[in-house]
């Protein structure tokens, strides 16, 4: 297949499967909305796809967090604090 279509975010809409289809037998598509390219839709990278995802583990991330913590002191000295300081900038609204 050579080239890359080219749809409407509409197009796309009503006829998903055909668009699925032809992204299956190898082709791309080039999707637009009001005339401006927003999305390629492409058959998957398999190569690439066997690599680790991007993100941390929770528990790695969580140990971040809970090292910034400690390292910096509250700007709030309890809940109830924080909750009073936020009502006020709402009522100032």
């Amino acid at each position: 297949m050579e080239g890359i279509k080219i749809m409407t975010a509409k197009e796309l809409k009503n006829k998903t499967g055909s668009a699925l289809r032809y992204v299956a037998k190898g082709g791309k598509i080039l999707i637009t909305l009001r005339g401006k390219p927003i999305a390629i839709i492409s058959p998957p990278n398999l190569e690439g796809s066997l690599q680790q995802p991007l993100l941390r583990s929770f528990e790695e991330a969580w140990r971040d967090i809970e090292e910034t913590l400690e390292k910096t002191e509250p700007f709030f000295i309890n809940w109830k604090e924080a909750e009073s300081w936020s009502r006020r900038k709402e009522k100032k609204r």
